[in-house]
């Protein structure tokens, strides 16, 4: 029997899970604040307590995400591509393609069947299509983010988003805003925007069925529902989405 922990340390969340036996123990998600090494603590003794577990109870710990390194207390690092590449294999041995869209980034994936990433594409550069993009929407649209999925999939008739660009994308809706456009149609084309670049970034790789989407976005069905038509394939969510980084960091745990 071998105990391990993850721990994922985003730009906006920092998340924590323990895996023994190829079974989840538990997952916990925070938000990381101005101090990634604290956030990383705090995640993952809050998990130990949810989970009514010691410090001494786990063999290994690996951490991961933009902040991995500021994880003191973490046997070795690995980079998000190999963590979600292990999460959602880890979930589902059949996964093929992975799109990751977080809080700073986004990421296409290819896996072969032992579930290695053959090739990947990440937009690190630019912020447009990731969960910072979509807060900044929802504060321009002044409706809770929670609330963007549900919205967009009421919609008949999307509006344009041209611009890729998170300022200019910011300044087109404050204009749909002011035509009268619907809320709906706008959050709709908003998600459309999102689902075209992630396309363009899967052409780059290839998309083999099946194909899952990990990340905090991920719950927001409005993105998924436009990659869905975009791509023309069913896209798995898994429930534990969000944290699947830090399920693939504990997978990798195992291998220390």
């Amino acid at each position: 029997m071998m105990r391990t922990a993850g721990i994922d340390i985003g730009s906006i969340t920092a998340k924590a899970a323990i895996v023994e036996d190829g079974k989840i123990l538990g997952t916990k998600i925070i938000f990381t604040g101005y101090n990634a090494e604290a956030a990383g603590l705090k995640v993952y003794e809050d998990l130990l307590s949810e989970s009514g577990l010691t410090t001494s109870s786990v063999s290994k710990i690996v951490s991961t995400g933009y902040g991995r390194n500021s994880v003191k207390f973490s046997d070795k690092t690995f980079t998000e591509i190999m963590a979600h590449a292990a999460g959602a294999y880890f979930l589902n041995s059949k996964i093929r393609t992975i799109i990751d869209i977080g809080g700073q980034d986004s990421k296409a994936m290819a896996l072969d069947e032992r579930g290695k990433v053959k090739n990947f594409v990440m937009n690190d550069k630019c912020a447009a299509g990731t969960g910072r993009f979509l807060e900044v929407m929802a504060r321009a649209l002044e409706v809770n983010l929670d609330e963007f999925g549900a919205m967009s999939l009421q919609s008949k008739q999307p509006s344009k988003i041209s611009s890729l660009c998170t300022v200019f994308a910011e300044s087109e809706v404050i204009s749909l805003i002011a035509r009268g456009e619907k809320r709906q149609d706008i959050i709709a084309g908003i998600h459309e925007s999102i689902a075209a670049r992630v396309s363009s970034m899967l052409a780059r790789v290839g998309v083999s069925e099946p194909v899952m989407i990990t990340g905090g976005v991920a719950r927001n069905a409005g993105v998924v529902d436009a990659l869905t038509r975009k791509l023309g394939v069913k896209i798995a969510v898994s429930s534990y989405a969000q944290v699947n980084g830090a399920i693939g960091a504990a997978v990798l745990a195992l291998s220390l």
